[in-house]
């Protein structure tokens, strides 16, 4: 995914929320300030040609099928506290994607134990990144951002922690990709977590129309997925 294509979604998802890309660009300089080496992307060239389990932190996540599915991929990027839930069950986690918003030990662990995290920078973990990323070892830190790649920071694509881990994957050449703890209608996220979730659903829609690729976990959702914002046309 390079910028100039990504460019138009970021300013619809803005628009939709109302964020000032002002502050997304403040989130990525202070990761620019905090890491001084680049994260060579080629250090993730173990995904390529890789089938990826993209594991979402939702509560399907602990059912024996998706903790299968996860066991049986080749490579395993996790959400959130969805490493931390894998972890728990035994299987090991690749890489992680974070914006920072709840499990900071298991950040700092990973990058210690030299699991790449991708570290997202935005308007509202400022605090968040000057309190965890110094702990972090830089050398597995990979920062992102939504806005403009500058410097260290890179833009793969993605919005929430969820579909960013999918546009890595496929940005560092995954041959397929399984989602598993997924759930686009978990009743027990809060209005503003569902809005996100459906520009995930949105997301991962276009990602497969650039892949060629029918990702189960949008079987039966297709027909009723909200284009606007995303060059895709509804099928």
């Amino acid at each position: 995914m390079e910028f100039d294509e990504w460019e138009p979604v970021y300013e619809a998802i803005c628009s939709d929320f109302g964020y000032d890309r002002a502050d997304d660009e403040r989130g990525r300089e202070l990761l620019a300030s905090l890491l001084e080496e680049p994260f060579d992307l080629a250090d993730l060239s173990f995904v390529s040609e890789k089938t990826v389990a993209v594991a979402g932190a939702g509560p399907s996540l602990e059912t024996d099928r998706d903790l299968e599915r996860a066991r049986d991929a080749d490579v395993v990027v996790a959400a959130s506290t969805a490493a931390d839930t894998l972890v728990s069950h035994g299987i090991d986690v690749d890489c992680m994607v974070t914006d920072l918003d709840k499990n900071p030990d298991t950040v700092e662990r990973l990058t210690a134990r030299d699991v790449p995290v991708a570290v997202h920078g935005h308007g509202d973990n400022l605090a968040a990144i000057r309190d965890i990323v110094p702990d972090c070892d830089d050398a597995y830190v990979l920062p992102t951002t939504q806005a403009a790649p500058r410097g260290v920071v890179r833009n793969v694509g993605g919005f929430t922690d969820g579909d960013r881990a999918a546009f890595l994957a496929d940005h560092v050449g995954a041959a397929r990709l399984e989602f598993v703890g997924w759930d686009f209608d978990d009743p027990a996220v809060d209005p503003a977590k569902a809005r996100k979730l459906e520009w995930a659903e949105r997301l991962l829609y276009w990602l497969e129309s650039r892949r060629d690729e029918r990702f189960a976990v949008l079987d039966g959702r297709r027909e009723t997925i909200d284009v606007d914002g995303v060059p895709v046309e509804s099928q």
